[in-house]
């Protein structure tokens, strides 16, 4: 396979591991526990990657891995689960669509990169691909879901320019356990004032947590130097391709 292949089906690995976040959670894990599913499935991919990486944070990185881990994984994947609990597949994949265009807004103002027109163009075209394959005419719109998506696409367009800005100061594994593991400590205690007890798993939802966890792993340690920012809109494809939309999601009309 030629070398920008690989490179190009390394990058889409993340996005098409996240894309099945929604599947996953509407047909197998536990109702009504988006904090908990939080914890539940960045925490021990976390501690496993940090245990594979065998590298700690040093000096400054100890708080900037939290910043990171709180951006990218506990605060995404907070508000990931509540828009994926209270939104069809496809209202929250086009918002999720929206990240590049989150993504250059973010540049501009840390690091002073002004988006070319034609980021913006391919940011809108984006948007619109993804709500014409995923979009159906009885999608509906809650509005929590709504603007939990779109905090959530926030919050980690911010840990992306970030880690730009900031840089990786070891390789993808143990960056990506510090992040992890960080993250689902920050939801740990929120889970146990919002939620209370963690929720009973069956087999059902275990399976659905193993899914999730091997998700995880696959989309932060996927290898490749380069990761566009487009490659978040192969997000909808596991959802299309599985059928999708059980809950509520369709295919639109083009």
């Amino acid at each position: 396979m030629p070398a920008d292949l690989r490179m190009v089906a390394a990058t889409a690995t993340a996005p098409l591991a996240w894309g099945t976040t929604y599947v996953v959670t509407t047909e197998l894990l536990p109702a009504d526990s988006p904090l908990w599913s939080g914890v539940l499935r960045a925490l021990p991919a976390g501690l496993l990657a940090v245990a594979m990486g065998r590298r700690l944070p040093r000096g400054r990185w100890w708080w900037r891995a939290g910043v990171l881990g709180t951006l990218n994984i506990g605060a995404f994947f907070a508000l990931l689960f509540v828009s994926a609990y209270r939104l069809p597949g496809g209202v929250a994949a086009t918002l999720g669509a929206t990240g590049p265009l989150v993504t250059a807004g973010y540049a501009l103002l840390l690091l002073g990169e002004p988006p070319t027109r034609w980021r913006l163009a391919w940011g809108g075209v984006g948007v619109l691909g993804v709500a014409l394959m995923v979009l159906g005419p009885d999608a509906g719109l809650d509005a929590v879901g709504v603007l939990s998506g779109l905090a959530g696409v926030v919050a980690m367009s911010a840990g992306v320019v970030l880690t730009r800005r900031w840089g990786r100061p070891v390789a993808a594994v143990p960056f990506a356990g510090w992040q992890l593991t960080a993250g689902g400590l920050f939801l740990v205690p929120v889970a146990v004032l919002v939620e209370r007890a963690p929720p009973a798993l069956d087999a059902s939802a275990a399976a659905g947590f193993v899914v999730a966890l091997a998700a995880v792993v696959a989309g932060q340690v996927a290898p490749g130097r380069a990761r566009p920012r487009r490659a978040g809109l192969a997000r909808p494809v596991p959802r299309r391709g599985a059928g999708v939309m059980p809950a509520g999601g369709g295919t639109g009309s083009c």
